[in-house]
C-alpha cells in the first residue's frame, strides 16, 4: 500500500520532494512494528530502496528514526516533536476530562478525532472492555465519510471539507457503507438538524456509533466526541445526551460556540 504522502501527491500531478520521500517513509512504519527492513518500508512507501536507504541515514542523524539489529523503528524524537503540536495539544488536554467522564457513564468506547483531508485522525481513545474490535486506533486514521465522528464533521465543517470527501471518492468498506454522494448529503443534513451522527456497520462489521461535534468560536466543527459498541447492543438514543452533553461542554472549554438541535432529547 503506497503511503499517504505518496498518494496524494500523485492525486496532484507532483512528483514527490526528497522530503515528501522522506514523510512517506516515515509514514510507512505501522502501529505492534518492533522494527521494519529496509525493502519492505522502500515497498510501502514507493520510493526506491537505494533513495530510501540515503534518506533513512539522514533521518538517523536527527534522530527521527532509529537502526536496529535488522532494521528501523521510529525515534524518539518524533515523540517529543509531538508533544509540542500547539493546537492537539491544547485540544487534548482539554478533552482529558470530558472524555474521561464520558467513559465512566457509558462504559462504552469514547473516540476524540480531529479533521484532516478526507480522513479524520483519532487524537484520543478510552477503550471499553469486551467491546467490538473497532477499526481505530490512537493517531490512526479513517474515511471520514463512513465514521461517526467524521460525519458530525462533515455536518459543521466548512465546504471544502466535504469537497475533499467527494473528489477522494466514497469508498465502501461495509455493505452498509453510503457510496453514493447524493445519500450522504441527506444525511448531512439530518446530522445538522439533530446535532448528532451515527454510524451503524458502515466503518466495521458489528460496530455502532453516535458522534456530536466540537465547535470553534466561528462555529465550525474542529473535533468530534463519539461513543462506540456492538451495534446489537449499543442504544444510541440513549447513549447520545452524553455524548452532546460531553461535546458541549468540550466546545465551551475552547471557547467555542454550542450546536443548536431541534430533536427532542430521548
Amino acid at each position: 500500500m503506497r503511503s499517504t504522502v505518496q498518494n496524494g501527491a500523485a492525486r496532484n500531478g507532483v512528483k514527490p520532494s526528497m522530503l515528501g520521500r522522506a514523510l512517506a517513509l516515515l509514514s510507512g512504519f505501522r502501529p505492534g512494528e518492533s522494527e521494519i527492513g529496509l525493502a519492505e518500508l522502500a515497498r510501502r512507501s514507493g520510493v526506491a530502496k537505494p533513495t530510501a536507504h540515503r534518506l533513512l541515514a539522514e533521518l538517523e542523524s536527527w534522530m527521527l528514526v532509529e537502526r536496529t539489529g535488522r532494521g528501523y523503528r521510529l525515534g524518539l524524537r518524533l515523540f517529543e516533536l509531538g508533544q509540542v503540536v500547539p493546537r492537539q495539544r491544547d485540544l487534548q488536554e482539554t478533552a482529558t476530562p470530558f472524555l474521561a467522564d464520558l467513559y465512566e457513564a457509558t462504559r462504552e468506547t469514547v473516540h476524540l478525532a480531529v479533521p484532516d483531508g478526507a480522513e479524520v485522525v483519532y487524537v484520543q481513545k478510552l477503550s471499553a472492555p469486551g467491546g467490538p474490535d473497532i477499526p481505530s486506533r490512537l493517531g490512526g486514521r479513517m474515511p471520514a465519510h463512513c465514521t461517526g465522528v467524521g460525519k458530525a464533521l462533515l455536518a459543521f465543517g466548512p465546504p471544502e471539507r466535504l469537497a475533499a470527501v467527494l473528489a477522494a471518492g466514497l469508498t465502501r468498506r461495509t455493505p452498509r457503507t453510503i457510496v453514493l454522494p447524493g445519500m450522504l448529503g441527506t444525511q448531512l443534513t439530518a446530522i445538522r438538524r439533530s446535532g448528532l451522527a451515527e454510524e451503524h456497520e458502515e466503518s466495521g462489521r458489528g460496530v455502532a456509533c453516535v458522534a456530536a461535534p466540537v465547535m470553534d468560536p466561528s462555529g465550525v466543527a474542529v473535533a468530534a466526541i463519539s461513543i462506540s459498541g456492538w451495534s446489537n447492543r449499543l442504544d444510541t438514543r440513549r447513549v447520545a445526551p452524553a455524548v452532546r452533553t460531553a461535546a458541549l461542554a468540550l466546545s465551551r472549554a475552547l471557547g467555542g460556540a454550542p450546536v443548536l438541535s431541534t430533536v427532542e432529547e430521548p
